[in-house]
């Protein structure tokens, strides 16, 4: 015997989710384990900053990881959803520098090691609140699994990993241009700039050609750096500049010689022609440098200060240098002109600064003998992207990779393991710290100060996590991991290094789907920033609206290749979906009593109704849906099929459908509880991934016989071709058709909700009559009906309306008492409208109006003339419905 279920009138998320999360974490079903014979289903997680707080982008990357990896493991897969954190050298060096600033000091105050001591501190004081809020977002990770970058492990990993390279030959030092940052005192790679358009000048300077009274103009947008000056370039087939090549330039202010040389990098059509060729401060004029031996000045100091280099301007910041050498190139009448220039300009992905090309020391990966396999794995199907589009920028990129600069000037980090000898000059790299040189065995040897770049660890991430370099069982059972869910802005930085190190230290792929889903938006498309105000704290609407709500919204709002435009508002419907899923529940669950006796319906299929049978089959082509849609990464899709399911095929439909049963006798009622209970078990499953904690809630009240203690662990609901009945869909929908039109019917003609209505159907379709005659108790429970008459011909009173559903049209008389009220309303109408309809056309027929206002006012008071017209017809037409007999 069944027992009413013990359900609050309203879902109150609050008293709900900490209470399941404990249940979950306390049972241990988030632990993977690497001795089950399940198939394996990894993701491991992009391992968010330990200085980061729950953004709404964590919020959306992490809800559609715990969707995979909850709907795999109610498949019966060993999951494995790995999480950890990273370091992040340069956001934690700008909170620790912060600290130090409010108490006036600098990092170089007070040391590395004590630097360092503070960092650590604040790691374990606050490394772990994001971890705390993923947790708050459902989030189902094996935590006894957590990583972090710099543990003993992976630290481990990385110093392996560095050795190898570098005992290969793939990992060198040397002097090259970099980007540096001025204000994080560190170098960057070419993926950690992020390049705005910025509006700047285009200065053309003269250069005198000594020996002679001509000038060669160069166009520059950054004349500070002129005093690095060591060329002037021009095409070699530039006929303006034939008879200079060879010639020397003076170099203004500074008055130094320099070569004009000819190289077809230069663009005749860019500026004048002529190019200032500053090897140290450019890339692409290092490489010209490089190619005519040129000198390399460098003029700048680490803080963006110009050095000794500079003569007069030295000690000056670069922005206050440029101002002043613009101010003595127009003393000397060198300045040819100045123009307004858009470009894109580097900025520093951490702090924002604009970044210096800066020719520096440092340590580097040759990356074109990595990248080739890894451009192979993808061309040979071993891993897909998802979208598709996503491969051709992965090719783009993998095939125009230059060498990746790993070293930062930074004290946080995995410092990099290269001894220098002061006795003999060589080098020492060991995978442990050496005390002597492995070369002369002198103990003066000195580590390098540089730490390696953050994404250096956490390339390796896949494998490192698992155990690697050991032979782990974790790494035997767990690697290759399955799927990699990442937002696009990190395809370069993370995906595509995971790859290029998993095929080299595991000589396989590290991942075999990528998911790259795209980035959260405001309502308007905005990117969210605090500074604008439109940003949406997830953790804050989490609170007001549920993380139920939250997740789901994003879901149905993730379609592939589209960024998402969030608001509150779509957060707020979606609470609003909970809040049905929870009535319905109710409505089903308070319908039992002692009496009311839950049966298995899959054997008692003759007792099922066109009703039960209807929706059986619309939840099993529910559960194919979100299948596909998941097993695609079409989050959306999903979401909307499972929406439409509950909110309007199960809710709308068949509850309603049943209520007469539920009061009719036993026998009806416990069959129709029986369905709607097996319908709703089922769902709640297809829901869960989605929707965690409000569908264990409901989960635990159903009464019926549960294979597990938690929904989480229940089996999934499998598509079932056998279930399939495509009459009862078939005859469904025309019914549904039917109910519809009368209900479109009445709304038009104002016929009041709770009053009935005469309905007349006619069709030459006999089946379809004699469907509506054996349903006729269905249409009559969903649409408050006087008398229904289903006939081949219907004689039709003078007032009615109609509607047609295929071959069979439905018809509603206006009920007498009302066409009078109803004239009434219609004639108010239209003598407002005729009104509104004369003021504008009067407006039209104003001349002065016309010629004087603007084209676009003209036209729309030309569509909104347009627009009366039609509904003044449509309301004519109407009234003439309603014309007294």
């Amino acid at each position: 015997m069944a027992q009413p279920a013990n359900l609050t009138t309203k879902y109150d998320p609050k008293s709900t989710e900490a209470k399941w999360y404990q249940f979950w974490v306390d049972k241990g079903y988030f632990h993977a384990d690497e001795h089950s014979d399940k198939p394996p289903y990894v993701i491991v997680i992009p391992p968010p900053n330990i200085t980061g707080i729950l953004h709404i982008g964590h919020a959306f990357n992490n809800t559609l990881q715990d969707v995979l990896i909850r709907w795999k493991r109610m498949q019966g897969f060993n999951t494995l959803w790995l999480p950890g954190t990273d370091h992040a050298s340069i956001a934690t060096h700008n909170v620790i520098e912060r600290k130090l600033k409010e108490q006036g000091k600098s990092r170089q105050d007070i040391g590395r090691e004590e630097f360092l001591k503070l960092a650590w501190e604040w790691k374990e004081q606050y490394g772990g609140t994001i971890i705390n809020q993923l947790k708050k977002l459902g989030c189902s990770c094996d935590w006894s699994r957590t990583r972090f970058t710099m543990d003993e492990g992976l630290s481990r990993a990385v110093r392996e990993v560095f050795v190898r390279l570098y005992e290969e030959g793939l990992i060198y030092r040397g002097n090259y241009i970099i980007n540096w940052c001025p204000r994080c005192h560190t170098a960057l790679s070419d993926d950690e700039v992020e390049h705005k358009e910025t509006k700047g000048y285009l200065y053309y300077i003269k250069y005198p050609v000594h020996g002679t009274n001509r000038f060669i103009t160069v166009a520059t947008t950054r004349p500070e750096t002129m005093l690095g000056d060591t060329a002037v370039a021009v095409h070699p087939n530039d006929e303006r500049y034939q008879d200079l090549i060879g010639k020397t330039a003076i170099l203004p202010l500074l008055k130094r010689p320099i070569p004009i040389i000819a190289d077809d990098y230069v663009d005749p059509k860019f500026g004048t022609g002529a190019l200032k060729i500053t090897p140290a401060h450019d890339p692409n004029d290092f490489q010209v440098g490089l190619k005519h031996r040129l000198l390399q000045i460098n003029v700048f100091t680490t803080t963006g200060m110009i050095n000794d280099n500079g003569v007069q301007y030295a000690g000056l910041d670069r922005y206050a240098a440029r101002k002043k050498v613009v101010e003595d190139l127009k003393a000397e009448g060198l300045l040819e002109k100045t123009e307004d220039y858009l470009h894109q300009v580097g900025h520093c992905y951490r702090c924002h600064t604009t970044i210096e090309p800066y020719l520096s020391l440092q340590w580097f990966v040759k990356m074109r003998p990595l990248a080739e396999p890894a451009i192979a794995a993808v061309k040979q199907g071993r891993i897909r992207f998802y979208p598709e589009s996503w491969t051709t920028t992965y090719y783009h990129w993998m095939e125009n990779v230059r060498d990746w600069c790993i070293s930062r000037q930074l004290w946080w980090g995995h410092r990099i393991p290269v001894w220098y000898c002061d006795t003999c000059g060589n080098e020492t790299v060991t995978r442990t710290d050496p005390t002597v040189c492995v070369h002369c065995g002198s103990g003066l040897i000195t580590q390098d100060p540089d730490i390696l770049d953050t994404w250096f660890s956490s390339a390796l991430w896949p494998f490192s996590t698992l155990g690697w370099p050991e032979e782990t069982k974790d790494l035997k059972v767990f690697y290759p991991t399955s799927v990699l869910v990442t937002a696009y802005d990190i395809i370069f930085f993370w995906v595509a290094r995971m790859i290029i190190m998993g095929l080299k230290f595991r000589n396989d792929v590290p991942f075999r789907d990528v998911y790259i889903h795209a980035l959260v938006r405001d309502a308007t498309g905005r990117k969210m920033s605090k500074s604008l105000g439109n940003a949406i704290d997830p953790l804050e609407v989490m609170e007001q609206q549920g993380t139920d709500a939250v997740r789901f919204t994003l879901c149905a709002l993730a379609a592939q290749g589209r960024n998402i435009n969030l608001s509150e508002e779509r957060i707020e419907g979606y609470r609003n979906f909970a809040n049905k899923i929870w009535n319905a529940s109710r409505l089903v669950l308070m319908n039992l009593d002692e009496k009311s006796e839950i049966r298995n319906t899959k054997s008692e299929m003759d007792k099922l109704s066109l009703a039960d049978r209807w929706i059986r089959s619309r939840l099993n082509t529910t559960a194919k849906k979100v299948d596909e849609g998941l097993t695609d990464y079409e989050f959306d899709k999903a979401a909307h099929a499972l929406y439409q399911f509950i909110w309007h095929e199960y809710c709308d439909w068949y509850l309603e459908l049943i209520k007469p049963r539920l009061r009719g006798t036993n026998e009806e009622k416990n069959t129709a509880l029986s369905v709607a209970i097996y319908v709703f078990d089922n769902t709640l499953r297809l829901l869960h991934p989605f929707m965690p904690f409000i569908t264990e809630e409901i989960w635990q009240q159903l009464p019926i016989k549960k294979e597990t203690e938690s929904i989480m662990i229940a089996d999934w609901c499998r598509y079932d071709m056998n279930l399939v009945d495509a009459a009862a869909e078939t005859h469904m929908d025309i019914l549904m058709r039917v109910v519809v039109s009368i209900r479109n019917i009445r709304s038009e003609m104002n016929i009041p909700p709770a009053m009935k209505s005469e309905v007349l159907i006619q069709s030459n379709n006999a089946a379809k009559r004699n469907l509506l005659h054996q349903y006729a108790h269905y249409i009559k429970t969903l649409v408050p009906i006087s008398e229904l008459q289903i006939t081949e011909q219907v004689s039709l009173p003078k007032t009615v309306s109609t509607a047609i559903v295929d071959d069979i049209d439905v018809y509603i008389p206006m009920p007498t008492e009302l066409i009078e009220t109803e004239r009434k309303r219609l004639q108010t109408e239209i003598d407002k409208l005729k009104k509104e309809i004369a003021f504008v056309e009067n407006k039209l027929k104003n001349e002065s109006f016309i010629h004087r206002a603007p084209a676009a006012v003209v036209q729309k008071e030309k569509d909104k003339f347009t627009q009366l017209t039609n509904e003044l017809g449509k309301l004519q037409e109407k009234l003439s419905l309603f014309s007294k007999r």
